[in-house]
């Protein structure tokens, strides 16, 4: 890889015998003659290192470092001056500068010094070129979907990305609650440090304080060495809250502290830390109804709802399934070396007509089966693993067809509230069991 070298000099002669030296160590070199022009090339170009002379005639190269690794912070600067100040070496050197020598009496050390920065600049140019991998994959473009409910969602997400505020997403389990929070992370001003995600289901009470918050040395039994916890992990970055609901209401006040004074206390610690850390927390919860119980803290609640984002659940947005389906198929047939091209309609029809319990989850589990069991080039229905009541294969134009379309989408309507289901069908309970028997809709 060869790496860019720009020189920003007004003196043209000068930054023509540079660029001359540096070409013969095997640098590819630019050029230009203002602060002005050398933005516009690095907005245009990839440059790795930056030999700007201090003094520029529009602007002063001290304050261009600045400029330069606030926007492109893989760049290494080297500021050269003909009249060295230590005032401005140190301001340089603050800003971000890799070094400040000066002209004439440092031109031995320019080849050498370059080597070490071009050296810096060429592994920051590939974390650089990761970070934006991981950022494009974790885009808004990636949440798919047509349906107005997970477009409205997505738009949402988009507006409280571009902020510091605290977001609780609502949703069953599956519904892609931490696809969204990444989305979020790394659509922000914090997505070039840590996104740390954690289920707060997946842990005891003691283990995920912890886990959260560290602990000293000698904190209890175990604990032989200080542990950093996962707010400091996040620092700067995103901690994402998965399942905030099962957190233990005594935990929960140690995160509301956090939440109002940017504060925590180590296990074991006496004193305070500071934290600068966005959380982004979720739950299958009702956690108005968990308040009524006191298993949830109202204040943290409201702390935490400061922006809700509801998302739908794939029964809500069955027109995005065969987008899903056939993203999922693709994903699928590469990771096992298949030329699997299509679903066919018999499948989607069924995949469409089926109670989705677990979501864009359990969608995504059916289509990676279907794909490990099919050896042509389409996926058929018969490598689904729904009974074969989750079906009805009746034509629409039968009534029992019909009505147990209409009892499924009650149901769905009604969020599984089977009593709500029967008054708004205006009829019995005992009714709604039996049809319910009938259709194979338990």
């Amino acid at each position: 890889m060869q790496l860019t070298v720009l020189i920003i000099d007004d003196e043209t002669k000068l930054a023509g015998l540079l660029s001359r030296i540096i070409e013969l160590e095997g640098y590819r070199t630019l050029q230009a003659h203002t602060a002005k022009d050398g933005l516009k090339i690095l907005s245009q170009q990839t440059v790795h290192v930056v030999l700007s002379d201090v003094k520029l005639p529009d602007a002063s190269g001290v304050e261009l470092v600045k400029q330069i690794k606030e926007k492109y912070s893989y760049i290494e600067v080297i500021c050269l001056t003909a009249y060295g100040t230590i005032a401005d070496g140190v301001t340089a050197i603050k800003n971000g500068a890799f070094d400040y020598i000066t002209k004439g009496d440092d031109n031995d050390r320019i080849v050498p010094l370059l080597a070490k920065a071009s050296e810096k600049a060429e592994v920051q140019y590939k974390l650089y070129q990761l970070e934006n991998k991981l950022i494009d994959a974790h885009g808004f473009d990636n949440i798919l979907g047509n349906s107005p409910v997970i477009k409205h969602a997505a738009n949402m997400a988009q507006k409280v990305s571009q902020t510091d505020t605290t977001v609780l997403l609502l949703g069953e389990t599956g519904t892609g609650k931490e696809v969204f929070a990444q989305a979020i992370h790394y659509n922000s001003s914090r997505k070039h440090k840590n996104f740390v995600a954690v289920n707060c289901s997946a842990f005891a009470r003691e283990l995920l304080e912890s886990e959260l918050f560290g602990y000293k040395t000698g904190a209890f039994t175990g604990a032989v060495k200080d542990k950093k916890g996962l707010l400091e992990e996040a620092d700067g970055g995103t901690l994402f809250l998965d399942e905030i609901g099962e957190m233990n209401i005594d935990l929960q006040a140690k995160l509301l502290r956090v939440l109002e004074s940017g504060e925590f206390i180590k296990v074991g610690e006496t004193r305070t830390q500071k934290i600068n850390v966005r959380i982004i927390a979720a739950t299958n919860r009702n956690l108005e109804e968990e308040i009524g119980k006191g298993n949830f803290r109202e204040d943290l609640f409201y702390r935490l709802s400061v922006f809700t984002i509801n998302l739908p659940s794939l029964n809500e947005r069955k027109e995005d399934i065969a987008l899903l389906a056939t993203y999922y198929l693709k994903q699928f047939s590469d990771k096992t070396n298949k030329k699997i091209s299509e679903i066919e309609p018999g499948m989607l029809a069924r995949l469409e007509n089926h109670h989705w319990k677990g979501n864009i989850r359990e969608l995504k589990n059916v289509i990676e089966r279907s794909v490990i069991l099919t050896d042509g080039q389409a996926l058929t229905a018969d490598s689904l693993p729904f009974n074969t009541n989750d079906v009805y294969t009746g034509t629409p134009f039968e009534m029992a067809e019909v009505e147990k379309r209409h009892i499924a989408w009650m149901l769905n309507h009604t969020k599984g509230n089977k009593a709500e289901a029967a008054r708004l069908m205006k009829i019995g309970l005992t009714t709604l069991y039996r049809k319910m028997e009938e259709f194979g809709l338990n």
